[in-house]
């Protein structure tokens, strides 16, 4: 019995060696991946940049809308609203092709 008993016990200590090998490669790789400084600024970026895209689609056609239906108004008035519209568009376009070259 005593010899079978260590045989269990030997088992029983490869078997627990085995799950801390594992866990511990585990906890490597979780900390591998929090140090990779680059890998998560690039996937905030993305992010941001997909939340800027969606922001500006949905701005910008409204901001032209608005100013369009004011460009019955004043010359001066009418060219300062045409003006802020062009920078706006001309940013955003700017923006996306920032983003993209990333």
């Amino acid at each position: 019995m005593t010899a079978s008993g260590s045989a269990d016990d030997v088992q029983e200590l490869q078997q627990e060696i085995e799950q801390t090998r594992e866990q511990l490669g585990e906890t490597v790789e979780q900390l591998v991946a929090k140090a990779d400084v680059k890998a998560r600024a690039k996937d905030q970026a993305a992010a941001l940049a997909g939340r800027v895209k969606g922001q500006a689609s949905q701005a910008l056609p409204e901001l032209a809308r608005r100013v369009a239906a004011k460009a019955g108004g004043s010359t001066p008035e009418r060219r300062v609203q045409l003006v802020a519209v062009a920078g706006v568009l001309t940013a955003g376009g700017v923006a996306l092709w920032w983003w993209r070259r990333r």
